[in-house]
């Protein structure tokens, strides 16, 4: 299968150095290059973006980086978002880059990668993906995968089951994207 000129759009929202979702992002990125298709990882943690300003409402947009992340955002075949879960919730930097390229996100086919320190904040990105949904009308992949430190070997890898979710999630985002544009 040939890799087509549109990428799929993995954003690793983490800015922690030792980030598990980073390490689930990057797996995702492996994921949908298996599937054939071209990955383009965008890392928050990138100099270029480390320097995003928090959202105002106002002269925030005119920072040079947004209208490159616009532009890659809205280009996008599909994407694919590792984000840690603090506090119940996706990180603020990803909420920001949000708040940042609104309409940039409008019909585009969204899956969740998230890492936690716990169980119990399962359900946490349903919050992010309704806005998602009812702000930009996404199509939200209905399966996710949800990693916490257990589901990390000693190499800092996805173990296997997490590895497969990874994979299956990767493949459902290039099935749905297609399906979308039929």
């Amino acid at each position: 299968m040939a890799c087509r000129a549109v990428p799929f759009l993995v954003i690793s929202a983490s800015l922690n150095p030792e980030s598990n979702s980073r390490t689930l992002a990057l797996a995702a990125e492996e994921a949908v290059r298996g599937t054939g298709r071209n990955a383009e990882f965008l890392d928050l943690r990138n100099p270029e973006l480390a320097g995003l300003p928090i959202c105002d409402g106002a002269s925030a947009y005119t920072h040079p980086a947004v209208d490159g992340l616009n532009a890659r955002i809205m280009g996008a075949e599909g994407i694919l978002i590792a984000a840690p879960i603090y506090n119940y919730d996706v990180n603020a930097a990803l909420k920001n880059l949000v708040e940042l390229t609104g309409s940039s996100w409008e019909d585009q086919t969204v899956g969740f990668l998230c890492a936690a320190g716990g169980q119990a904040s399962y359900m946490s990105v349903m919050a992010f993906a309704n806005s998602l949904m009812l702000d930009f009308r996404c199509v939200i992949v209905p399966r996710f995968v949800y990693a916490t430190s257990r589901d990390f070997g000693a190499d800092g890898k996805p173990v296997p089951a997490i590895a497969k979710r990874v994979e299956e999630l990767a493949a459902a985002l290039v099935r749905l994207s297609a399906a979308k544009k039929e």
